[in-house]
C-alpha cells in the first residue's frame, strides 16, 4: 500500500502571509499510480500539485524514508522533547558590566562639564 509523506521546504513570505511550501512524496507505489516505466500516471502528478497546492509531487516504487520527519524516541518509545534554557547568569553579567561603563561615562561627562 502507498504511504504519503509532507516534506516542508523553506518559508515564503508573500507581503505580511506567510506560506510553508510543501513536496507530497508517495513511496511504495502500485502499478495503480505508476505506469510501466516507473513513472506516475499521466496527469495524475499536475492534478495532484493543482488540488493539493504541493509544489512536487515525487511518486517512488521504493519505500523512501525522509529524515526531516522522523521523530526521535526514548527507550521507552515515547517521543523525545527536548527543553532549552538560556544562561542568564553570563547575560546578567554583561548588562551589570554595561550599566557600570554607562554610568562612568555620565560621571566622567558631568565632571567635564563642571569644569
Amino acid at each position: 500500500m502507498a504511504r504519503i509523506q509532507i516534506l516542508e521546504l523553506p518559508t515564503e513570505h508573500h507581503g505580511a502571509d506567510m506560506v510553508t511550501p510543501f513536496a507530497l512524496i508517495i513511496d511504495q507505489a502500485g502499478p495503480s499510480l505508476v505506469d510501466e516505466t516507473g513513472l506516475l500516471r499521466q496527469g495524475l502528478q499536475q492534478n495532484l500539485r493543482d488540488q493539493l497546492g504541493a509544489r512536487a509531487v515525487l511518486v517512488f516504487e521504493d519505500t523512501i524514508d525522509i529524515p526531516a520527519n522522523e521523530v526521535p524516541v526514548d527507550p521507552d518509545g515515547y517521543p523525545v522533547r527536548v527543553h532549552v534554557e538560556g544562561d542568564f547568569e553570563k547575560f546578567r553579567e554583561q548588562v551589570q558590566e554595561e550599566i557600570a561603563k554607562a554610568q562612568a561615562e555620565v560621571a566622567d561627562a558631568l565632571r567635564q562639564g563642571l569644569r
